[in-house]
């Protein structure tokens, strides 16, 4: 294992209390007390995790967010319309939740996913809005160059000639109806069909509202993926809706059908349709009107209100990374959220704008429409507020490796091109995404570990390509084995893959890294084959926590031994290995450190789950062109099966053994270090060197 240095140019510098964090978020009610009680907080803080993140899950719900539950209605007598917080402080904030969109257009979405589309529910008395925000009275463009659209997923190929489409208010006056096809493989988990041909008949233009059936071909075409494009807009207003004007800007849409006209002109509906997201066609939406009802309130989707996390201590006292919600949400009540917190004087550093709108697929130009009107309200309040996001679900890179356009780069580099075409690019001031690499748990950690440094190297060089600028800060605003719960994740697997991704990070020139799954947690089964969860603790039936994971221990090796603690600058080298698999995937990484007491400090990651291996650590000046050795006593700590070991079936993981790792003290004489690294362990490494 060789360092290679030169004096005074690392691949990165970083602060420990400013890049090594951890994120909070919404659960379910009764969640935030249960999971943040007083002796949880000092567990959770003697992970050694300074910054922390606010993340923020009704985005994730499609919902309305009431951070502060005192607040206004814009139909003030019907408790009804659009929310706005109130900014000024009041009594404490403990809890704060997600309000369900009676205008719904999504089937699916990423939180607990149990809402349904109102466009296929069967009910037409409901209906789908699109969000006004994106009308051309707030965006100064024409709707015709964004326009907004409905694509439905008939679960196999149909045979498709015809469309029913009972409108609402505002209906479309110009639209038309599409057969999509993908140009990679079709994932709908990452991107929707990217080829879309209009039916033959399926142009319509100076278009009424109400109930139309189109035939829209003479001949029924096969297809699975179909979209209703929409242009222009009625600007007309349901009868009794109060006078808002952002009642009758957008499309608005009770139900639609598609299916074939047969030849006694009878049609047939190829879609399924209820008020439960199982019993529906899947249906996706360009956006959704943030309008919502005091009745809406979702009481399984609660935040922990900003008064309990700044009290609890969880920010040690340092700026937080705040969100404010906008793909659901109104400007005005982002501007609130961000008054309170400076009336409050509460620290904060970077505002994120929204959460995974490329997961909900957002269009970029329609998230940067909103993210400029949010950008100028938050700046009204004040110009050195650091925006930015989008907090990507992932960069996964393009499924063609020459079509960057249709992976995340190409979502991010239209974003920033938006900007720039209006002259904002300025409002953009860091980039932040989620990391979680592996979909596929049931495929062996190990060949998964193998490969994750490389994945990540790829996914960030790609998005350079896209557009990505190196001159503002990156950040992971969540990392974790899986979104998905996996068995890895509680064990040796969990711990070795983020160390690795904090590590890899860093020395890619990443500014901070923020670990999911801070707060105590409980065992989910989402595979057959596993089950687990990103956590750093087992939570009891008591609500106190049961035992440390892997991962907890493997904080504490960063945090506390890798790096000094504390807020002084570090110098992060590059680290190489000779150790590799048969794919030329790295066994053995390393990550050194010059830390500010002058020592050398080399986490070292041993991937091989079967295999010890004795190394050699070198130090090698390329100024000087020679190799320095540590000298005098060494620290070492090493994390292993020794240390953790974890029992139970697939489905009911448990830690039958979680120790800490074993400190011993080493003096190599004037020799190079020699280590044995056991299998699927981490490994630090801490002395000064002779120069």
């Amino acid at each position: 294992m060789t360092v290679f240095f030169t004096p005074g140019h690392p691949a990165n510098r970083f602060n420990p209390a400013h890049a090594l964090g951890a994120g909070v978020d919404g659960h379910a009610k009764g969640e935030t007390a249960r999971q943040l009680s007083p002796a949880n907080i000092a567990a959770m803080l003697s992970t050694g995790f300074k910054p922390l993140t606010y993340r923020l899950r009704t985005e994730l719900a499609n919902e309305a967010w009431h951070w502060n539950p005192n607040g206004s209605w814009s139909d003030a007598p019907r408790r009804e319309g659009y929310w706005i917080s109130d900014n000024k402080p009041g009594p404490p904030i403990d809890v704060s939740y997600g309000y369900r969109l009676p205008r719904r257009g999504n089937t699916i979405d990423q939180a607990n996913d149990d809402g349904y589309s109102r466009i296929d529910d069967g009910d037409t008395a409901s209906f789908w809005k699109s969000n006004p925000y994106l009308d051309e009275h707030f965006t100064g463009e024409k709707n015709s160059r964004h326009p907004q659209w409905i694509m439905i997923d008939l679960g196999a190929r149909r045979q498709i000639n015809a469309v029913k489409i009972l409108w609402a208010e505002p209906f479309a006056t110009d639209y038309a109806v599409e057969f999509g096809r993908s140009t990679a493989e079709d994932d709908l988990t990452q991107r929707l069909p990217d080829i879309w041909r209009v039916f033959p008949n399926g142009a319509v233009t100076k278009a009424n509202g109400g109930e139309v059936i189109l035939k829209l071909a003479d001949r029924p075409i096969s297809e699975r993926y179909v979209l209703i494009r929409l242009n222009e807009s009625s600007r007309t207003a349901m009868a009794g809706s109060g006078g808002d004007i952002r009642d009758r800007l957008g499309y608005a849409v009770r139900e639609i059908y598609f299916g074939a006209i047969d030849r006694r002109g009878r049609f047939r509906d190829a879609m399924k349709r209820g008020p439960k997201r199982d019993g529906q066609s899947v249906v996706y939406v360009s956006s959704t009107d943030p309008w919502h009802r005091e009745i809406d309130r979702d009481d399984n989707i609660e935040q922990p209100g900003f008064d309990f996390i700044y009290r609890s201590g969880l920010t040690n006292r340092l700026p937080a990374m705040v969100p404010v919600s906008l793909l659901y949400d109104t400007p005005e009540n982002a501007a609130a959220e961000i008054r309170y917190l400076i009336a409050r004087g509460y620290p904060f550093e970077k505002i994120e704008m929204g959460e995974e709108p490329d997961g909900q697929f957002v269009t970029p130009e329609h998230y940067g429409a909103l993210y400029l009107q949010f950008a100028k309200a938050l700046h009204d309040i004040s110009p050195n507020l650091r925006l930015g996001g989008p907090s990507l679900q992932d960069i996964e890179q393009s499924p063609l490796p020459d079509r960057i356009e249709l992976g995340k780069a190409g979502w991010l580099g239209r974003f920033l091109g938006y900007l720039k075409e209006h002259g904002r690019s300025q409002d953009f001031s860091f980039f932040s995404f989620e990391w979680y690499p592996f979909e596929n748990d049931c495929v062996a950690p190990a060949r998964q570990l193998a490969e994750a440094s490389s994945m990540l190297n790829d996914g960030l060089r790609e998005m350079q390509l896209g557009g990505l600028p190196r001159g503002i800060p990156w950040i992971i605003a969540e990392y974790g084995y899986s979104a998905f719960g996996a068995r890895a994740e509680v064990d040796l697997d969990g711990a070795l893959l983020n160390a690795d991704i904090a590590g890899r990070f860093l020395t890619l020139g990443g500014e901070a890294a923020f670990l999911y799954g801070y707060e105590p947690g409980e065992v989910i089964n989402e595979e057959k084959c596993s089950a687990g969860n990103n956590m750093l603790f087992f939570l009891g039936d008591d609500g106190r926590i049961a035992e440390r994971t892997a991962t907890y221990w493997s904080a504490r090796l960063l945090t506390q031994e890798w790096v000094k603690p504390g807020s002084e600058p570090h110098e992060i080298y590059p680290a190489e290995s000779n150790v590799r698999d048969v794919q030329g995937n790295a066994l053995i990484t390393a990550y050194a450190v010059h830390r500010p007491d002058g020592l050398w400090s080399v986490l070292l990651i041993n991937k091989d789950p079967k295999r010890a291996y004795q190394t050699s650590v070198f130090i090698r000046s390329l100024s000087e062109r020679a190799t320095v050795n540590f000298n005098g006593p060494i620290d070492l700590y090493q994390f292993s099966s020794r240390q953790y070991a974890l029992g139970g079936t697939a489905l009911t993981p448990y830690p039958k053994k979680s120790q800490p790792p074993q400190h011993t003290v080493i003096n190599p004489g004037s020799k190079p270090l020699q280590v044995s690294l056991p299998p699927y362990s981490l490994t630090v490494v801490r002395g000064a060197v002779n120069r």
